[in-house]
């Protein structure tokens, strides 16, 4: 698809926080689990005057709509597991994959290749009826607790990295390692939160700006 790169600044796969979204380790769960995904290509409307989290659109590439990323928020945030569904056509907007999710569904494709085909059709059924008489959301920024998703990501990160993978690699757990971990996961969740609501409140004009 083309885009008027005057209007929108657009967002592929090259950028840090889609790159980053590949390769956290720690993303496993919101990708995997909760079915929280990132499309291919995001759009930012540069005439707006918002914010870069007020002023996004999916691009759906088989049909063209360029859909609001409000369709996604709230409880459409999670459950997308087969991608972005266009409630314009129908179909399935591309979405990037963690790697550690990859990982796992390679690992138990003999397993989950015989339900496949019948839970995307029954997930696809109930679609349409996620975005029937969608109120679209204001002030998404405010509303984001960007200290609780940033410290759910240090927690989740403290337990794989200090508890998980050392029993992976067959090491012992010690008390040092916990008391070591639990306040250097809580400042790079911190880190991570504060990054995330800096980066989301950027304002769109100041953004072109800069690329």
């Amino acid at each position: 698809m083309e885009f008027d790169k005057k209007k929108y600044k657009i967002r592929t796969w090259k950028h840090w926080t889609m790159i980053h979204w590949v390769i956290n380790p720690g993303l496993l769960i919101n990708d995997l689990i909760l079915g929280q995904r990132i499309p291919k290509v995001i759009l930012f409307d540069k005439t707006t005057g918002k914010s870069l989290i007020e002023s996004q659109f999916i691009p759906c590439p088989h049909c063209g709509k360029l859909n609001d990323a409000k369709l996604w928020s709230k409880n459409n945030a999670i459950k997308n597991w087969f991608g972005y569904y266009c409630p314009n056509c129908g179909k399935i907007i591309p979405c990037m994959v963690n790697l550690t999710s990859l990982l796992i569904i390679i690992l138990t494709f003999p397993v989950w290749i015989w339900f496949f085909k019948k839970w995307k059709e029954n997930w696809l059924k109930k679609q349409p009826a996620r975005f029937e008489n969608f109120k679209f959301e204001e002030n998404i920024q405010q509303r984001v607790s960007w200290l609780k998703e940033g410290l759910l990501w240090g927690g989740f990160m403290f337990i794989i990295m200090t508890l998980v993978y050392p029993l992976i690699q067959g090491q012992t757990i010690t008390l040092k390692m916990i008391l070591t971990g639990i306040p250097l996961w809580i400042l790079a969740g911190l880190g991570f939160g504060y990054t995330m609501k800096y980066w989301m409140g950027k304002w769109i004009k100041k953004e072109a700006k800069i690329e």
